[in-house]
This record gives C-alpha cells, structure tokens and sequence, in this order.
C-alpha cells in the first residue's frame, strides 16, 4: 500500500465506521488499522510482532473464521446498500 491509500479524510464518521461489536467488545481490524497509518496489513501486523511487548494482551485476539465471514458478508451488504466505495 502506498501513501497514496491513505485514508484521505479521517474524522468521527470515518473511525465510527471501522469499529464492531466483535465478542461483546468495540474493536477496531487490523487491515482498517494499517489503512489509518498508510500500512499494508502484512507491514502492520510484521510491526505489532517486532513490538509485541508495547501492545497489552488484552487488547488483541484473532477472530475465528466464522467471525471473520461475518464482517466480511457484513461489509459487502453495506457496501452494496450505500453504495459505498470503502472496499474499493
């Protein structure tokens, strides 16, 4: 991902609409969290493991694939709904 991808305008709206309700717990994914920083998922999740010791336990899990399925239909329904070029 270059900088280019960058999420142009980062505001409430647009951190709101990256959050779930994954387990009961407001999370925030991986992929939506490297876009913020102008990462690619793979450099992201490279630097959470070289850094591991700065990142509570507590604070991160791996969805299950059901899970994973689950936001994945969910996005595709919003985004053919409001026609939203989010996944693009």
């Amino acid at each position: 991902m270059s900088n280019n991808e960058i999420i142009p305008e980062l505001n409430n709206e647009t951190i709101e609409s990256m959050i779930y309700i994954i387990r009961g717990e407001k999370v925030m994914l991986d992929f939506e969290i490297a876009k913020i920083y102008g990462y690619t998922t793979k450099a992201f999740n490279q630097q959470v493991k070289r850094n591991i010791q700065k990142f509570p336990e507590d604070l991160m899990f791996q969805l299950s694939k059901e899970e994973a399925d689950t936001i994945s239909r969910s996005q595709i329904v919003t985004m053919k709904a409001d026609d939203d070029k989010r996944g693009t």
